[in-house]
């Protein structure tokens, strides 16, 4: 904008050739005239075109340089204003001369008018050599500025970009802290809800639990009554039958002792077979004693079915508790001795005792060494008998009082026989 006001007002400044004599007044006039005609027209764009170029420069100075130039314009125009007011005083007061005289300058005009054109013509055109430079020297200028604010704004640009940049990963930063910080309420607040979760259902299973207890020892009150009234009604009958069982036992544990006898003597036999053989085929022996073991488990299964539906017949039919009760003993004592496998190279002398403890329905709730015999392995065999040779069903099927007392039981393990 300054310089747009400083363009004009050096057109404006620059003489016009009114100090001349007033005999050439005439002359001037006309001269005056001429320039008027020619020389406004070409001067009129270059200022337009001044304006333009300095119009792109505005945007690099700053609001204070803007004021100080407005005010340095208006100045400036009023004193334009000032001059050229005087100027045309000056110029009424010349015509009023130039009339006065114009008479007396006819006579040279002619000659005056010539010369001044030439003189003009000339001025005119270094005038416009000089506009041209200075034109030129401002449109450099002008591009020059451009240039320098477009490499202004670029920087800006950049240095914004790159503040936007870091006010983006501060951002992206605090929102992953955020998330960050959300996620570990979350996986807190799942933790106690698991916690909470775990807490209720031990609740529920303790509930469960007693619930079940006091089921049990309802149904082992109701049992104890129901045995209570049997027992009543069974005291006549058994010291009716105390002296046959007696001889009947007698009778059982000659038969058991027998076949102890002979499992002994078998045992010892197949010791002394296998003793020297064991020691060359160990690996062999381990894979046979396997198969052994599933064919024994198989047999004893299928055994104790054959058992179980002879002795179920025996259980069912009894005429008395104590019948049916030692006919679910025996049936328990060959079901697993058909389902133990002895260990090779058990000694004759080894004896284990495991405590058995059944459920209501015969099914097995633990088996226990309660006497070890010294030997893992034979101990360990007994065991698996027990556990191969379960569940006991015909439990079910004996007197409430028998069923008690049978609910836990020990068996004595001998090579050879299970008492």
């Amino acid at each position: 904008m300054a310089r747009r006001q400083r363009g004009p007002a050096h057109v404006s400044d620059r003489p016009v050739g009114y100090g001349v004599p007033a005999l050439l007044a005439i002359g001037l006039h006309v001269l005056v005239l001429i320039l008027s005609v020619v020389t406004l027209p070409q001067r009129q764009p270059e200022s337009q075109t001044t304006s333009i170029v300095q119009a792109t420069l505005v945007s690099t100075e700053t609001t204070t340089d803007q004021a100080q130039r407005a005010e340095e314009a208006r100045a400036r125009a009023e004193a334009r204003q000032a001059e050229e007011q005087a100027q045309q005083e000056e110029e009424a007061r010349q015509a009023e001369a130039e009339e006065q005289a114009r008479e007396e300058a006819e006579r040279q005009a002619a000659e005056e008018q010539a010369r001044q054109a030439e003189q003009e013509q000339a001025e005119r055109e270094e005038e416009a050599r000089r506009l041209q430079e200075a034109r030129e020297e401002a449109e450099a200028e002008a591009q020059r500025r451009a240039e320098e604010a477009e490499r202004q704004a670029q920087l800006r640009e950049e240095q914004e970009a790159e503040r936007q940049r870091e006010a983006e990963e501060q951002r992206r930063a605090e929102e992953e802290a955020r998330r960050q910080r959300e996620a570990e309420e979350e996986a807190r607040r799942q933790r106690e809800a698991e916690e909470e979760a775990r807490r209720q259902r031990e609740a529920e299973e303790e509930a469960r639990r007693q619930r079940e207890a006091e089921e049990e020892a309802r149904r082992q009150r109701e049992a104890e009554e129901e045995a209570q009234r049997q027992r009543e009604a069974e005291e006549e009958a058994q010291r009716q039958r105390e002296a046959e069982e007696e001889a009947r036992r007698q009778r059982e544990a000659e038969e058991e002792a027998r076949r102890q006898r002979e499992a002994e003597e078998e045992a010892r036999r197949q010791r002394e077979a296998e003793e020297e053989a064991q020691r060359q085929r160990e690996a062999e022996e381990q894979r046979r004693r396997e198969e052994e073991a599933r064919r024994a488990a198989e047999a004893a299964s299928q055994g104790l079915e054959r058992a179980i539906e002879g002795e179920s017949d025996s259980v069912a039919d009894a005429r008395q508790g104590q019948e049916a009760a030692n006919s679910f003993i025996n049936l328990v004592r060959r079901a697993v001795e058909q389902a133990w496998v002895i260990p090779p190279g058990a000694s004759g002398g080894l004896s284990a005792t495991v405590q058995v403890q059944l459920g209501p329905s015969g099914e097995l709730f633990g088996a226990t060494i309660s006497q070890s015999s010294g030997d893992s392995s034979f101990d360990r065999s007994a065991i698996q008998a027990v556990e191969a040779a379960a569940p006991f069903n015909e439990l079910r099927q004996l007197p409430p009082t028998a069923q008690r007392d049978f609910r836990q039981f020990n068996l004595r393990f001998t090579p050879g026989d299970v008492r």
